[in-house]
């Protein structure tokens, strides 16, 4: 018997890649996102799969946009299974010169996105007596992005959101809460983010495959587990600031000075932080090398290699 499954920010990047990979086995889908035309897009390649699919514009930041989704999809055999909040947006730019309303938004739908569509399916899960919640939330909840202040908050508040929701329903064995933080994805988000650097912005390499990413939330479904880091970078990068937090705060922040220092120039936008864009909605956004993970590991040998020496310097410095 399939399961109904609910994605958020399903029609580009990493949700059309959970979604894809959940059409491959056949799932009752509920799609949800604020671009209605490509989610038809990502539906019928969906249907192609042999899924059944029911699409909804939704705004994740509106309590009652949650609330009317999980009732569609509840609609749909009767019985919600999977929840996977996945909808986020990204704003760069230095803290003083990015706007507080920017700000605003980037945790009002990173953070109460998932936060409101937990509200809205919990009571379906617990009358049920079981049910699955994932939230894909990135390496992001573990280090801190400069240049990206409203995103860490949202992430880093994410990590404590999930945690404190699990020990409450300590009590219900059968509804599993599941986080997924994976290193940086070859999606268009980067090219939807909010930018006012006036630089042209890339993702730090490696990147990886977001379909990596959409098989592990698939096999958790089958195989719950609390919390999944998806590559060996995002290890690399949690064990780091675990240990070295300052080191590692001073390594990403004079990474990133340096390459917007020699990037290209480009307008500032606010780009799909507000509203949705008419541009961008495959599943991966070209910056890296699909489907070939082992590829990675020369970029986290220099990773390695660069960090070891800014941390020399830094210690040298500090004599």
């Amino acid at each position: 018997m399939s399961k109904t499954v609910v994605i958020t920010g399903a029609s580009s990047g990493a949700g059309k890649a959970i979604a894809l990979a959940f059409a491959k086995k056949r799932e009752s889908l509920v799609l949800a996102s604020r671009n209605l035309a490509a989610l038809q897009e990502v539906a019928d390649e969906c249907q192609k799969l042999g899924a059944s699919v029911t699409i909804m514009a939704c705004d994740v930041t509106e309590p009652g946009a949650m609330i009317n989704l999980a009732a569609a999809a509840s609609e749909v055999s009767g019985f919600i299974d999977v929840w996977v909040n996945n909808a986020g947006v990204l704003a760069v730019g230095a803290f003083d010169e990015t706007p507080v309303e920017v700000l605003e938004q980037v945790i009002k739908t990173n953070l109460m996105g998932y936060i409101q569509g937990a509200h809205a399916v919990l009571p379906y899960f617990k009358k049920q007596g079981k049910g699955i919640l994932i939230n894909n939330i990135s390496i992001g909840g573990f280090l801190p992005v400069p240049y990206g202040v409203g995103y860490s908050a949202s992430k880093f508040g994410l990590r404590g959101f999930s945690a404190a929701l699990k020990a409450e329903l300590n009590a219900f064995p059968n509804i599993h809460v599941c986080d997924t933080f994976p290193a940086f994805l070859d999606t268009p988000g980067i090219q939807h983010a909010a930018n006012y650097t006036g630089k042209q912005l890339r993702p730090a390499p490696p990147v990886y495959d977001p379909m990596r990413v959409a098989q592990v939330i698939v096999k958790l479904t089958d195989h719950p587990q609390s919390e999944t880091m998806i590559g060996s970078t995002s290890i690399l990068l949690r064990l780091s600031y675990g240990l070295f937090p300052w080191i590692t705060r001073a390594i990403a922040g004079s990474v990133i000075k340096g390459y917007l220092k020699h990037a290209d120039e480009i307008a500032k936008t606010d780009g799909n932080v507000f509203n949705d864009v008419p541009y961008g909605n495959a599943v991966y956004g070209g910056w890296g090398i699909p489907g070939k993970p082992k590829a990675h590991r020369k970029y986290i040998t220099a990773g390695v290699l660069l960090g070891s020496f800014a941390l020399f310097s830094l210690l040298a410095n500090k004599k």
